[in-house]
């Protein structure tokens, strides 16, 4: 279990009416947009991370509705947190793309769900660097899927390898 999952597990073991607000104060503690976004986590587990955005005036558009820009935050912080949940703390994650494609008008506030596969899992979990895209849901306060999305998230490891040298053996003659 790797140091976020530890906390989240902490978190969990509080009372169940404070477990909202301690795991969304704790992550917008660390991950300071986040905490500014107002973005509210309602379940982090290893499969799964369910987040909501508020309709609130500091995250609108011109138009009132969420900004198109506070979606893909609400999409790229669920992947995050649900790929960060498995990932050993020896490991760094990347977002190395992110396509989001809005397909309809959203009304109200904003509810994401990332999910991952035993599979996924397993490689986040074993291998020393790779790549894995992540599915995420974002449906507004009626049901309507306004985003499609694609977050392709890697990994590589907090220490780059030591580089090595070779000594050219006594019987062979330095390069030049």
């Amino acid at each position: 279990m790797n140091r976020l999952a530890k906390i989240v597990s902490n978190i969990y073991k509080l009372p169940e009416v404070m477990q909202r607000a301690a795991l969304s104060y704790t992550i917008g503690n660390v991950v300071k947009f986040v905490g500014t976004a107002g973005i509210r986590f309602e379940k982090m587990s290893t499969t799964e991370v369910v987040l909501t955005l508020s309709n609130k005036r500091k995250v609108q558009n011109h138009i009132g509705q969420v900004h198109a820009a506070a979606t893909a935050l609400l999409a790229e912080t669920a992947t995050g947190m649900v790929v960060g949940m498995n990932l050993p703390d020896d490991k760094i994650p990347l977002l190395q793309s992110m396509q989001v494609q809005y397909t309809k008008r959203s009304q109200g506030q904003q509810h994401a769900v990332a999910t991952l596969d035993e599979a996924a899992i397993e490689q986040l979990q074993t291998l020393d660097k790779g790549n894995v895209s992540v599915p995420v849901t974002v449906t507004d306060s009626v049901g309507t899927q306004v985003v499609e999305v694609v977050m392709q998230w890697a990994w590589i490891p907090k220490k780059r390898p030591a580089k090595t040298t070779t000594t050219p053996a006594p019987d062979q003659p330095t390069p030049s």
